[in-house]
């Protein structure tokens, strides 16, 4: 078995308290909105750019059966809808209806983790964060 460092057995356990945190306070400010953590994450998800089923599942690490319903839910609110894929019309995107862009814009601005830890730091230090964190986190999706 191998050991870790001090170090990087720190750097783990401050990422694991950072991500403990930002579930509960993304859930809580979902909640102030009537929504799971995850219906807005998957709201989230969609705001940028219409997303197919199947890469949302992979988006949110969960099984497709799971993003349907999430998206039902989120449907009969009129907060997403599904449409048709330009290239391939077999294919149901994933988009955020106006209200769905809005709600997402407002569970963002009362999550107020994000504010908090990154507030000690300057720009360039958050630079440098990031580009570690894409170092040892590619996105997947």
């Amino acid at each position: 078995m191998t050991r870790r460092d001090p170090i990087s057995l720190e750097v783990i356990t401050s990422l694991a308290d950072l991500t403990g945190r930002f579930i509960a306070e993304y859930d809580e400010a979902a909640a102030a909105h009537e929504l799971t953590g995850a219906q807005a994450r998957l709201l989230a998800l969609v705001v940028g750019e219409p997303k197919p089923m199947s890469r949302l599942a992979v988006s949110m690490r969960c099984e497709p059966s799971n993003v349907t319903g999430l998206v039902d839910k989120l449907e009969r609110r009129g907060l997403v809808e599904r449409r048709p894929d330009p290239t391939d019309r077999r294919v149901k995107l994933i988009a955020p209806t106006p209200a769905g862009t809005e709600l997402s814009a407002k569970v963002w601005a009362d999550l107020d983790f994000a504010a908090a830890p990154l507030a000690a730091l300057a720009e360039p230090e958050r630079v440098v964060l990031r580009d570690l964190l894409r170092k040892i986190n590619p996105r997947r999706d």
